[in-house]
């Protein structure tokens, strides 16, 4: 059963998230700060997390510190997770994509669209766990990806990937040539329908391009259509 973990202040909030994910059959442990966060999270005999809400809003260290913190660390480089914000500022937003964020969820938010998001999030980090083995090594000219491993490499040179740029970088190279529409990396990758939430896949391949370097110049952006890795 997937432990999700959640750092919400919000004694209200965090106690909704934490009923509807049990409700969903989730394991759920919820955390006021940051503090509390890593202590737990530093005690090697407490079982990790699968999964991540962290509110951006925190008193104390904010979410985005704390997720900052994550990402610096390589254990948990691959580890979904989901930003909720009450901010409406799309700056703040794309602060956490660029920090490494997965997917965020502005609040107030339903129920369900949260359980919605948990699942694809999860969905999709089973899914690369359990990639057929005839996509394990991936290549378009100086980019190499080992899909065992989870490595990825420009001219010889490891390149760190959050697990959603990750899965983005592996649909591309999967598809390398071919256009693909915006609907359809966004269903394949996210797991969902992401109407109105565009902006996240276009920083995701901000942020992609940026870390692969001259190699980013690979991912070609389609007008009105979506992407395309080469020519």
């Amino acid at each position: 059963m997937p432990n999700i973990w959640v750092v919400e202040d919000d004694e209200d909030i965090r106690e909704i998230v934490l009923y509807a994910l049990r409700a969903s059959n989730f394991e759920a442990t919820g955390f006021e700060s940051g503090d509390t966060f890593f202590v737990t999270l530093e005690n090697k005999e407490v079982s990790p997390p699968n999964l991540v809400i962290l509110d951006i809003m925190l008193s104390g260290e904010d979410g985005l510190t704390i997720l900052k913190k994550l990402r610096q660390t390589s254990r948990f480089q691959t580890l979904p997770i989901l930003m909720l914000t009450a901010k409406s500022s799309e700056h703040d937003k794309v602060k956490g994509l660029d920090l490494g964020a997965d997917d965020y969820l502005p609040k107030p938010f339903g129920v369900m669209e949260l359980i919605s998001r948990v699942k694809a999030l999860l969905r999709r980090s089973v899914y690369s766990q359990n990639t057929p083995t005839n996509s394990q090594n991936l290549t378009y000219q100086n980019i190499q990806m080992n899909h065992t491993s989870r490595a990825v490499t420009v001219n010889d040179t490891p390149i760190t990937l959050t697990f959603k740029e990750y899965e983005l970088l592996h649909y591309l190279l999967v598809n390398a040539g071919i256009v693909l529409n915006r609907d359809k990396i966004l269903e394949t990758v996210w797991g969902y329908d992401f109407e109105g939430e565009s902006r996240t896949l276009d920083m995701h391949i901000k942020s992609l391009r940026k870390k692969l370097t001259q190699a980013g110049e690979h991912i070609k952006t389609i007008r009105n259509v979506g992407y395309k890795l080469g020519e």
